[in-house]
């Protein structure tokens, strides 16, 4: 376990806002997670668990401790005839594991690939793309409980996934540190390419029946095409979610804007596109300063250099007026902001 005074995050966000915490605490092996949660009394509060740094907007330098989950590894700890279990650390760098079950042909997590952000994080955001959830291969996730030290091990039903949701982002935020999550893969995998974009370019290609490695080349070219680096370009993809509203809420937008795309839900709801409204009302390639909305993607805000997060934040805000005042429709921030 590590700990630093006055420590500059800029590398530690992927808008690369510049900016510092008071205290930070970084969590290398598994035993340094116990081992902080019985000493965190020693540090000044309040506490932000950091993983990747790949969905928080910071405002401003932290006050107080930033705990930055740093492990790393995987291990497969069981195998059945359809499939293995696998265990990831959740300091792991999300690709690393998409290479790693590609290199090993374990199915259930291709679609997910080319998100920025760590193992941990998949989990308390749920990440989502293209069809899949990480939440619908996630078994379990190992927790050490911040204030006792405790293991424990929650299941996925207990978990609350949800879109872009967890208990980890709600009921137990900054209560429980993620020490490991545990994925149920497939040895057989029966790929999904439901989502239109991955079928007409399966299509395109001429892949009439595709594999995992198919699949996870087919959707990095994609990414790579619409969504900017972040190493390049400071973003944390996708800024809002894509809001959720009644059929009949959809059926009056439809009168309206007869354009607008719709994503029925099981429940009878209507999921909308955020990044087509946000177009719609004029915001695509906006620039103020430098800050901005993506000219290939508008659901993703930039940092072209020098952007404070007070100038994303501003920026994000005029949006959501935006598209309140000219659909009726409010936009949730993905991105969590710390003022």
């Amino acid at each position: 376990m590590k700990h630093y005074s006055d420590y500059e995050l800029t590398r530690w966000n992927t808008f690369g806002i510049a900016l510092k915490a008071n205290e930070v605490v970084i969590l290398e092996q598994d035993e340094d997670f116990i081992g902080f949660a019985s000493q965190s009394g020693c540090y000044p509060g309040p506490f932000f668990i950091l993983g990747g740094g790949s969905n928080v907007l910071f405002c401003a330098d932290f006050p107080g401790t930033i705990v930055k989950i740093a492990n790393r590894g995987m291990e497969v700890v069981s195998r059945e005839k359809e499939g293995v279990l696998l265990r990831v650390s959740a300091g792991e760098a999300w690709e690393t594991v998409i290479d790693f079950c590609l290199e090993h042909g374990f199915g259930g997590l291709e679609n997910l690939t080319m998100i920025p952000g760590q193992a941990g994080s998949a989990a308390v955001q749920n990440i989502g793309a293209y069809g899949v959830e990480a939440g619908n291969v996630i078994e379990k996730v190992e927790v050490v409980d911040m204030e006792s030290g405790s293991i424990a091990q929650i299941f996925a039903a207990d978990c609350h996934f949800g879109y872009r949701s967890s208990i980890f982002k709600d009921e137990k935020y900054g209560k429980k540190l993620i020490r490991n999550v545990y994925f149920r893969l497939s040895t057989h995998p029966r790929v999904n390419t439901s989502y239109g974009v991955v079928k007409t370019s399966l299509s395109a290609q001429h892949i009439a029946h595709p594999e995992i490695r198919d699949v996870v080349e087919i959707i990095r070219r994609i990414r790579e095409e619409k969504l900017p680096d972040p190493v390049k370009l400071g973003n944390a993809g996708s800024f809002f979610k894509n809001p959720v509203v009644s059929g009949a809420r959809y059926a009056s937008l439809q009168v309206q804007f007869p354009g607008i795309p719709g994503y029925p839900l099981a429940d009878g709801a209507v999921k909308l596109a955020a990044g087509w409204l946000i177009e719609a009302a004029g915001w695509k390639g906006y620039r103020a300063g430098d800050a901005g909305v993506y000219p290939l993607q508008a659901l993703v805000l930039v940092n072209y250099g020098n952007a404070t997060g007070s100038d994303i934040l501003h920026l994000s805000e005029q949006i959501r007026a935006s598209i309140q005042h000219k659909f009726g429709v409010m936009l949730e921030r993905e991105v969590l902001v710390l003022p």
